[in-house]
């Protein structure tokens, strides 16, 4: 991709206007957080190694993905398998998730919370060490 020199561009229409619209949008690079600790790094790892368990032992069974009660709006949160994984190699590699669109209308029965899936992860050891 070439990138296009300013001078060919149409000019800014809020140029200098100290009520540009754009003003109110956070620039994410603003506030950069602090690099992840290595106790953050090995957190962020085994949750990903658990979360390929819960999948393969719940999706089959129908469970879409996890939900996780947000501290922020007192609303739940529903994540595909595929976006959770997604969002914490980012915070890995990047040390911070960024927005992304929430589930569309999600049928809260199809998600599960990560207690659950821990306890049904443990259930099936259980049972298979019981054999």
């Amino acid at each position: 991709m070439q990138a296009v020199p300013h001078d060919v561009l149409p000019p800014d229409p809020f140029a200098d206007d100290p009520d540009d619209p754009a003003r109110a949008i956070p620039d994410p690079d603003d506030h950069l957080e602090e690099p992840i600790s290595a106790d953050e790094r090995t957190e962020l790892l085994a949750d990903l190694s658990d979360l390929a368990v819960y999948q393969a032992l719940l999706e089959p069974r129908g469970v879409r993905g996890i939900v996780v009660d947000c501290g922020e709006c007192d609303e739940p949160h529903y994540h595909d398998w595929t976006l959770l994984r997604a969002s914490l190699e980012q915070l890995l590699s990047d040390g911070r998730m960024r927005p992304h669109e929430p589930a569309f209308d999600p049928n809260p029965a199809d998600y599960v919370s990560w207690d659950y899936c821990r306890g049904f992860a443990d259930g099936v050891t259980a049972n298979e060490s019981a054999y």
